[in-house]
Parts: C-alpha cells; structure tokens; sequence
C-alpha cells in the first residue's frame, strides 16, 4: 500500500506552488477549478512519484495557533546531511524561519524544520 498524495489547504495557491518548485523541484499540474464551489487545486509531483495536492476554497478559516489535528509538516528527503544543510541555509538566507536543526535527533534523523508557506511546517532531512 502507498500514500497516494498528501493534501493541505493553502490561501494563495500561486505562492504556495512556486514554493514547492522552488526549493523542492514539484512539477506543478494545471489548476483546476471547480466553479460550482469555487475550490481550486494544483497536484505536484517530485521525483519519486509522490504527489503534494495544494487546494482552496474561499472560506478557508484562520488558524487559531494552538496544535490542531491534522497536517503537522510534510518531510522532503534530500539525500545527505551536506544537501540538509545547504537547503536549509538557504531557505534561511531567503528569510523562512529555521525551527529546529540541522541535528540528529533522538532517534537518529539528521534535519532541520522550517516554518514554510503559511505557517505551514517543512522538515528537510536525509
């Protein structure tokens, strides 16, 4: 059995896209638009198949800070500790919040945790 794809609500779809394309090389598909309910949803695929699904619809509700259930952080595995760190200072250099890392942790990962797109949170590891 595998994840088919992981989906998580965003407000502005474009940003959100150019993010995973950026820094992670998503291949984004055509936007589609549901103009009944106005939800609309790009699918990105990286290298191993995996599929991220940004989606929106216009009455997505804020966030209210405390932990929620649900969507924690997506993890994007990038090969090596040196690939971990050069990612990481880079999205640091282009002003995300690093929250954690690059380390090992407790039970042996090497990463590091970023405050990416909308709050969301990205873990970079090996």
């Amino acid at each position: 059995m595998n994840i088919g794809h992981v989906a998580i609500y965003v407000k502005d779809l474009e940003e959100s896209a150019r993010f995973f394309e950026t820094y992670f090389q998503g291949k984004r598909n055509e936007l589609y638009v549901n103009p009944n309910t106005g939800f609309s949803s790009y699918f990105l695929s990286f290298d191993d198949s995996t599929r991220l699904e940004l989606m929106n619809i216009p009455v997505i509700s804020e966030p209210n800070g405390d932990p929620q259930l649900g969507y924690a952080h997506i993890a994007f595995s990038v090969g090596s500790k040196e690939k971990v760190d050069a990612l990481t200072a880079q999205l640091k250099s282009d002003g995300y919040e690093i929250v954690s890392g690059p380390r090992t942790t407790g039970d042996g990962y090497y990463e590091s945790c970023i405050v990416a797109i909308e709050g969301n949170q990205i873990e970079v590891t090996v």
